[in-house]
This record gives C-alpha cells, sequence and structure tokens, in this order.
C-alpha cells in the first residue's frame, strides 16, 4: 500500500515543484494545512476508536476533540486546496505566457524547422493536461498526508503488527511498479504519437479541397496516414490507461488482502488484543477512500508528468535558440539613414534526403532611402529566403547586413526589423490594428478601407476590424492597409499582386508604389508581373540563389493608360 502512495506522490511531486517556483511559502503553508488535515483524519479514527472502547459513554473531553476535529478538518482541507488552485492557476497562465514569448523570441528558421504541429500540440495539448493534474494536485497530496498520518496512527496502536503488514506490502511494491513502468511508457509514446497526428490535421484541414478533388488522394490519406497515426495514438493510450486500472485494481485488493490478513490470518497466527486489532480494521477501512482517490489520480497525474517533460524540452530548445536583443522604440517613418547593404550574405537550406543543399548567395547588393527595387526570378530561385535575410528574419550564415556601415547583430537586431513593414504571400491578417497608435487611426484606417473598395465589408472602431473573412485577395489589401498605416522606412511586398484583379493590379503598380517611393519610402517588391517591371528604379532577378543581374531599368512600358490610375485612386499622404 506504501508504493502507490509512494509513487503518486513522487509524480506528483514534479509538479508541486513546478508550483513551488513561484512561490514557496504559500507553497509550504498549503503543504503545512495538507499535513494537519490529514493529522486530523488520524485524530478523528483515534478519537472513534477511543469513543468504541468506552463503551457507548464518551468522556467529554472525546466529545469535544470530536467536534473540533470536524471544525479544523475541512477548515485546512479548503485552506490548502484554495491555495494550491490559486497558485496552480497562476502558474499555467505564467507557463502560456513564457511559451509564447519564447517562440516568438526564437529564430523564425528554428521555428520552421521544429515545425507548428509540434508548438501547437505544446500548446493545445501538453498545457491543458497539466491543467486537469494541478486541479488534482491539492486532493493528492492532502490524501497522501491522511494515509501517511493513519499509517503513523498505526504504528502507535501496535508498531509490530504494522512492520508486519507492511512486509506483506513488499510483493505488492514489486508487482504494482513493473505494469507502472509500461503503463508511463506507453502514454510518452502516445504523446509522440500526437505530434504526427496534429500534422495531419493541419494537412486535412489545409488541403480539404485537393482532397475532395482527387478520391485516390483522399482514400491514400486516411488509410495510409491519418488512419494509421490516430489508431497507433489510441493504442497507445488504451495500453496506458488499461495497465493504470489494472495496477489500480491490484492496488484496491491488496488492501482487502491486508484488512482480510489483519482479521483473519494475523489472530489466527498469534494472539492479538481485540481493541488494537478493532482498531486496525476501522483504520484501514477509513483509508480505503483516500487510497482510492490517489490511485485514481495517478493516470492524470503520469499523462501530466510526460507533458511537462515534453513542455520542458521544448522551453529549453526554444531558450537555447533566443535571439532576444533590444528594441529601440524609434520613430520609423523618418528617413535617417543612407545605405543598407549586404555584404557577402549567404544562407543554405539543409536537406537529409537531397545529397545537395540549396544555397542563396554569396549576395553583394545595396538600397538606397526613395528606390523602388523589384526581385524576380522563377520560382524557388530564393527570393522570399532573401526577403527573410533583408528584414532580419534570417540570419546570415556568413557576410553581414549593415544599415549606414553598422552590422546588423543578435544585439541590434530586433530594432534593426522595426524598420520594415512588410506583406508576406503567407501573409497573416490580425483582427485588432495592434501596435498603432493614433488619435486618428480610426479615421485614416476608414480612408484606406474606401480606397481599397473594403469599407463595404470591414468596418472599424478603436483599432478593431469588424472581420477579417475575406478572400485571399481582400485580406492581402487589409494586410496592406496595416503595412501602410505603420509608416516605416522599408515597405517589402512578397507577391502581393498575385491574387488581385486588373483593376487592383494597376492600383498597387501605378498608384501605391509610386506614392510611397515619393514619400522617401525604400520599397522592395517581389513580383512575377513583368508589364510593371517598367515602375521599378531597379531589377534585382535571381537564379537558383545567386544573382543573375543587378541594374537600373531604363525601359519604356509598350504602352501606358490614357488616364493615369493614380487620378482615380489617390491614397492619402500622412
Amino acid at each position: 500500500m506504501l508504493w502507490p502512495v509512494w509513487r503518486g506522490s513522487h509524480k506528483a511531486m514534479k509538479l508541486f515543484l513546478f508550483l513551488a517556483n513561484y512561490s514557496r511559502r504559500l507553497v509550504l503553508l498549503a503543504l503545512l494545512l495538507g499535513i494537519v488535515s490529514g493529522v486530523c483524519n488520524a485524530a478523528l479514527i483515534a478519537v472513534i476508536n477511543a469513543a468504541l472502547k468506552s463503551g457507548g459513554s464518551p468522556s467529554r473531553f472525546l466529545i469535544k476533540s470530536f467536534l473540533s476535529l470536524c471544525l479544523v478538518l475541512p477548515l485546512t482541507r479548503l485552506c490548502s486546496e484554495a491555495i494550491l488552485a490559486r497558485l496552480g492557476q497562476r502558474a499555467l497562465m505564467d507557463l502560456r505566457l513564457r511559451l509564447s514569448r519564447q517562440i516568438l523570441a526564437a529564430p523564425l528558421r528554428f521555428l520552421e524547422e521544429l515545425g507548428a504541429p509540434r508548438l501547437l500540440a505544446a500548446l493545445v495539448e501538453d498545457v491543458p493536461m497539466i491543467t486537469n493534474a494541478l486541479v488534482a494536485v491539492p486532493v493528492l497530496f492532502i490524501n497522501v498526508a491522511v494515509v501517511v498520518a493513519g499509517l503513523v496512527y498505526l504504528g502507535w496502536l501496535n508498531f509490530g503488527l504494522l512492520l508486519m503488514l507492511l512486509s506483506f506490502v513488499a510483493l505488492g511494491i514489486v508487482t504494482y511498479q513493473l505494469p507502472v513502468l509500461r503503463g508511463v511508457r506507453y502514454l510518452r509514446q502516445a504523446r509522440e504519437q500526437n505530434d504526427s497526428l496534429f500534422t495531419h490535421f493541419r494537412s486535412l484541414i489545409a488541403g480539404n479541397k485537393e482532397l475532395k478533388l482527387h478520391q485516390q488522394r483522399r482514400d491514400a490519406f486516411l488509410s495510409l496516414e491519418l488512419e494509421p497515426t490516430a489508431a497507433l495514438f489510441q493504442s497507445y493510450n488504451v495500453k496506458g490507461v488499461m495497465i493504470f486500472s489494472l495496477a489500480t485494481t491490484w492496488g484496491q485488493l491488496l488492501v482487502f488482502l491486508i484488512v482480510a490478513l489483519t482479521v483473519f490470518g494475523i489472530p489466527a497466527w498469534r494472539p492479538v488484543n481485540i481493541l488494537v486489532l478493532s482498531g486496525y480494521a476501522l483504520s484501514l477501512l477509513y483509508l480505503m477512500s483516500p487510497f482510492q482517490i490517489i490511485m485514481n489520480f495517478m493516470p492524470i497525474i503520469g499523462r501530466a508528468s510526460v507533458a511537462l517533460q515534453k513542455i520542458e524540452n521544448l522551453g529549453l530548445s526554444l531558450a537555447a535558440q533566443r535571439e532576444d536583443g533590444p528594441t529601440k522604440p524609434a520613430d520609423q517613418s523618418r528617413v535617417d539613414w543612407e545605405r543598407l547593404e549586404l555584404a557577402g550574405v549567404t544562407h543554405s537550406y539543409h536537406s537529409e534526403v537531397a545529397e545537395d543543399e540549396f544555397v542563396l548567395g554569396p549576395l553583394h547588393l545595396s538600397f538606397s532611402p526613395g528606390e523602388l527595387v523589384f526581385i524576380v526570378g522563377g520560382n524557388g530561385c530564393g527570393k522570399t529566403t532573401l526577403v527573410k535575410l533583408l528584414t532580419g528574419l534570417y540570419t546570415p550564415e556568413s557576410g553581414e547586413i549593415r544599415l549606414d556601415r553598422l552590422g546588423v547583430t543578435d544585439e541590434n537586431r530586433n530594432s534593426y526589423r522595426q524598420h520594415f513593414s512588410v506583406v508576406f504571400s503567407d501573409f497573416h491578417v490580425f483582427e485588432k490594428l495592434l501596435g498603432l497608435e493614433s488619435a486618428e487611426l480610426d479615421n485614416q484606417a476608414r480612408e484606406y478601407l474606401r480606397q481599397l473598395q473594403l469599407d463595404h465589408k470591414v468596418r472599424v472602431h478603436e483599432g478593431r476590424l469588424s472581420t477579417t473573412d475575406l478572400s485571399q485577395g481582400q485580406r492581402k489589401r487589409l494586410a496592406l492597409l496595416t503595412a501602410y498605416l505603420e509608416d516605416r522606412s522599408f515597405y517589402v511586398f512578397d507577391e502581393w499582386a498575385a491574387d488581385q484583379d486588373p483593376l487592383f493590379k494597376e492600383v498597387f503598380y501605378l498608384n501605391l508604389l509610386p506614392a510611397l517611393k515619393a514619400r522617401g519610402k525604400t520599397i522592395i517588391v517581389v513580383s512575377h508581373d513583368d508589364q510593371y517591371y517598367y515602375v521599378a528604379d531597379r531589377l534585382i532577378k535571381l537564379d537558383y540563389g545567386k544573382v543573375i543581374y543587378d541594374q537600373q531599368v531604363s525601359v519604356a512600358p509598350h504602352s501606358s493608360p490614357d488616364v493615369p490610375v493614380a487620378e482615380k485612386f489617390v491614397l492619402p499622404a500622412r
């Protein structure tokens, strides 16, 4: 009986220490109150046993003791549970925020290699698993205190008899430990399969149209990807839970065997005082309930222990890749720089399958204020990677990025990034205009919505957009609106016009880009729309990671509209 108690408390100790990091004093107070509650439970058994010995005439002291214990026991239990529950919620909030900060502080390339499913599994699966366990921790420790205090009372009744009973538990220790270890291993394997399951769920949602249009692909996805992973996840979970259930059942049976040995076996072997024997029987029956609670919580504690280990490992890997540096909140709208240079910058993608690797660079490029530059080339030539390097999202493997001869390092990379407003091809639109503070923010946003012909679908109030549930092209216009409101020195557009109709392509190339250029902004556009290349000051062409040419644009358009689009659509200057 001791081993299940120790095993459950040992696993819970990880969670308990996790709580102790936030307030050792409160945790110790909760632990002390839990011990007092357990002692009160044992004392209550002793008072009841003494009352039974009195033959129906308990003393006034016993009655007062009983009433006092009935008052102190629930109060100490309530206080202990309340303290630990409050600490638990605080710890979980901190854990979520800490993971979120670590994700934001980790390099983008590392997060891409780690994969979104693993990050989502930690935030969506592991954290709630720990939540459920932390709710159980107060109850678990109080019941452990009850069991320990009960055993102390049994030792006080007859220490020799307690030692004899504990010797019978030795078999239970061995037969309980082995399956529990296997059960934890199955739960850990189930958690590993969960990461793969999240990957398949993302494919199910993101590739839903493709799966609907191709019956064989859909059948193969279900039968070869999703179903086998789900089956393994289910199998490991069922095996783990069943093993814990069997171990719990064995633990309960062990208690009954101990009671049977106490009542029938030991008296037949050696004489035992009937009052001591009745005290043992009463105490063991009383301890069955807290023992049952401990056993029921063990699968929850086991899962939470695995989840906590996964989060700790993920947190350690994220912390090891941390790239935080001081961010200076400066007015990035001022053109207070003269030259941005990429001096011998390279970046490579390592592949475990291919024998070679894709290498971008070495790049020797420079940019000036008020310059409009198009980056062109075929798919996979490195255009987006160049954008991520240029904006400080990727760190060069060799070479250096310099802004006005000041090299971009880990210490100033965050500040460097604040010069850029970017709309990526895989952009995201937030429901609020976060980080933008202006008394006229709503009015400016409404005017931009009108110019982008979104005012009939999207409204803005106190910086919050009424909806982002729009078509891809319309959502890109919202992303452009956000970038325009940021008013920074550099604007980068990665295939922005790819999802726009011909009208808004003209608005983008013939209106917005020249308007930004006129305000002294440096604009870098990744584009395949060669009919608009004449708008640029320079063309930089890439081919398989190498700059093929970087030259000024001197070719006039083959034809131009009679009425410039800029006269029809004019985004307001700020």
